[in-house]
């Protein structure tokens, strides 16, 4: 298959490309297995000024770890705090967007990889370099996420992941990788994706979905702690946007990394199915997200609570165009700015505060408090004068009389 001038899908249009593998080459580094063996496959290759990009961003992240592993490979590691950004611009829009994909969980990646590519773009240009590589491969969507923000960002050197042609087999990057002191590779049963919203798992013992038992070590904020005892929690929105736990005031960062915890200890906000390729074939992948899971379905309440039904209903067709287009690695594109804009006009009137009853499978609110509602308190007196005005404006009978029978 030809290959385009600057699209790098194999090993062998990293040996072939017109960029000198001696000039700066910036990588996408997490840490883990496909990651680490593409340094080490840029090192046998002879590239000499390897520049392994990590971007935090609240997740499992472990410096290092990371470190470590570049200093093994002989790479040098830029490691960027991206955790703030990542709030403000990603987790904060989603947010308004209701970012959830086809009613089954939170968007995660695809928040996380367009603030990963242009770091990338970045530190390319302040280094000169002539090549951007990750590691994504054809079952997974973050591929075309990726290249996706690469291409509308600009960047004008080749970028790609080599793997997208060429895929090295589990068993032999493990081996590989052991022969030069990086035994550790050996234990990773899965690949895993994280950050501030969300935990996510999938490939190795999670391949097939017709049979994936999953190890409850894999989570963290959901880990089986006991049964815990019943409690209420308060959730705050100021414009749509989560402002207070329990009636403290917290930064956003903070308000879901609080929610991770409490929420997930009640066994919340674990998800497990499929996700769909470009091609229409079906991946199995894992997730746990009780703060997102949270904080999404208690703003639906209050945006229930204040916005009329027809523009409810705009914005519910409107945040799934919203969802495929950052699902399809169109974060930077114009489609998905306009939904953003759409999304936000209606924020403004979502104040409020909702009470959740949390006790595993019996957690349910208890409590929703709009500022300006349009909802009613006691069903009667609202009947009783909503019949009244009506009367009025026809001249009609009064209630006393319909009461009566008089009427």
């Amino acid at each position: 298959m030809k290959t385009s001038r600057r699209g790098i899908r194999s090993f062998r249009d990293i040996a072939q490309s017109d960029v000198d593998v001696r000039r700066p080459i910036v990588t996408l580094f997490s840490g883990g297995l496909d990651s680490t063996y593409l340094l080490h496959r840029l090192v046998q290759a002879g590239a000499t000024d390897v520049h392994a990009l990590s971007v935090g961003v609240g997740g499992d992240e472990r410096p290092e770890q990371i470190q470590r592993i570049a200093d093994r490979l002989g790479v040098r590691l830029h490691l960027v705090d991206g955790r703030s950004v990542f709030v403000e611009e990603f987790v904060k829009p989603a947010i308004a967007a209701h970012g959830v994909y086809l009613d089954t969980h939170p968007v995660s990646s695809s928040l996380s990889r367009p603030l990963i590519a242009r770091t990338a773009v970045q530190l390319a240009r302040e280094l000169d370099a002539g090549m951007i590589l990750h590691t994504a491969n054809r079952s997974q969507n973050t591929l075309r996420r990726l290249n996706g923000a690469l291409g509308q960002l600009g960047f004008q050197g080749h970028f790609g992941t080599p793997y997208d042609l060429d895929p090295v087999d589990r068993e032999m990057k493990i081996k590989e990788l052991g022969a030069i002191g990086l035994d550790e590779m050996a234990e990773r049963s899965a690949s895993g994706d994280s950050n501030l919203w969300c935990r996510e798992f999938e490939s190795g013992i999670l391949d097939d979905p017709e049979n994936h038992p999953v190890p409850e070590s894999y989570y963290r904020w959901s880990a089986n702690r006991g049964t815990p005892d019943a409690e209420d929690l308060d959730v705050s929105f100021r414009a749509g946007i989560p402002v207070a736990v329990n009636g403290r005031e917290l930064p956003l960062a903070d308000v879901v990394e609080s929610l991770n915890r409490t929420v997930g200890a009640h066994g919340l906000g674990r998800y497990t199915g499929l996700e769909h390729l470009a091609g229409g074939t079906k991946v199995l992948e894992v997730r746990e997200m009780p703060a997102a899971w949270l904080l999404l379905a208690s703003r639906r309440h209050l945006e229930t609570a204040v916005l009329d039904a027809e523009a409810l209903r705009e914005k519910i067709h409107i945040e799934q165009i919203w969802v495929r287009e950052a699902l399809e690695g169109r974060w930077f594109a114009g489609l998905r700015a306009a939904c953003q804009a759409f999304v936000t006009s209606l924020a403004e009137p979502v104040n409020g505060t909702v009470r959740w009853r949390l006790a595993g499978s019996r957690t349910s609110t208890v409590s929703i408090v709009a500022d300006e509602p349009m909802y009613v308190r006691n069903r009667e007196d609202w009947e009783q004068a909503s019949i009244r005005e009506e009367l009025s404006h026809l001249g009609g009978a009064s209630t006393e009389e319909i009461g009566s029978g008089q009427w």
